[in-house]
């Protein structure tokens, strides 16, 4: 274990990939967007079309993590309650219990979360912020490790729910997940064809590291990442060049600023740096700031996407030496 001492937060990012390879077939770069987003306590946005592995990335690093995880199919007819739990009374006893609900978890998955009411979806806005969730005026921790993936259909609208902004912004990331290139595809088929079954993961012969104990020991190390001063300046200008495009009716927040920062250090702690340089702010930029602007009407219907503006904008300010 001692190669766990030295530089943790890579050594746990390198086996939780090996680790994930006997189940997922490509997708490396959406995983390494999983992993940052868990190491740095944020929370995930997954787009996608049905059937790309999107429930199953999570499922398996749970298992592989050693985490708890929980489900969550959204429907329009769900209540906060059915998120969060009740309390329930007992006939034996003569008094009330509560029954929690499935956001009592490690990874809680939020699957099509845009297919329930305004109600319910907010019933994860204090989950996601504050880490707790309050039950009838009681306020309850959710644990060091809880993180969402909420997953959503780019293309199906029909009986929809669109997250309200200040919803959209409590998620570090948004990740698009796109179909799986041919050579890829064909590797599924062959899993698949021999036998393979993503039901039942037990019988996957994972590694017997209980790799949460670690997460600490990485979150530590992530927090002792350093910055010089022009990476502050290069993290603002991007967040500011949002502000000020003319493709956008509204740009990112102060805490898009911040999950550029967090990611920024977790990038860097698992290449093995004790330090962030520019490359490490570019590549999250887009996963970052991608659901925190709002395109004008009128570039919208030119087809201009918001990943296009934001390469524009990293394009144009200035990269620190």
């Amino acid at each position: 274990m001692d190669s766990f001492n030295d530089k943790p937060t890579a050594t746990v990012y390198q086996k939780i990939i090996r680790e994930a390879r006997k189940v997922i077939v490509g997708q490396e770069e959406i995983l390494k967007e999983l992993i940052i987003a868990f190491l740095s306590s944020g929370h995930v946005l997954l787009e996608g079309v049905p059937g790309i592995a999107k429930t199953l990335m999570v499922k398996t690093l749970s298992h592989i993590i050693r985490c708890g995880f929980e489900r969550i199919q959204f429907t329009p007819d769900m209540m906060p309650s059915d998120v969060l739990g009740t309390h329930i009374f007992d006939m034996k006893s003569g008094q009330f219990h509560l029954k929690k609900g499935p956001v009592f978890t490690n990874f809680l998955l939020a699957d099509e979360i845009n297919r329930t009411p305004p109600k319910t979806q907010s019933a994860l806005l204090e989950a996601m912020e504050e880490n707790q969730a309050t039950i009838e005026g009681e306020k309850i921790p959710l644990g060091d490790l809880f993180v969402v993936f909420a997953t959503q259909n780019p293309v199906e609208f029909e009986g929809t729910y669109p997250l309200p902004e200040a919803q959209m912004d409590r998620f570090m990331f948004k990740v698009l997940v796109n179909y799986p290139g041919t050579e890829h595809e064909k590797e599924i088929l062959k899993k698949y064809h021999t036998g393979f079954n993503p039901k039942k993961m037990e019988d996957i012969s994972f590694d017997s590291v209980n790799y949460a104990d670690f997460i600490p020991k990485c979150r530590e190390e992530i927090k002792n990442v350093t910055l010089e001063e022009k990476i502050f300046d290069y993290i603002i200008n991007i967040n500011n060049g949002t502000r000020k495009n003319v493709n956008i009716s509204l740009g990112a927040s102060p805490r898009g600023a911040i999950s550029l920062l967090t990611a920024g250090k977790t990038r860097a702690a698992i290449a093995g740096r004790n330090y962030v340089i520019p490359d490490d702010i570019k590549e999250s930029a887009c996963s970052v700031l991608r659901h925190r602007i709002i395109l004008k009407p009128e570039s919208e219907i030119e087809g201009i996407t918001p990943d296009e503006v934001i390469k524009g904008i990293l394009s144009r300010v200035e990269v620190p030496r």
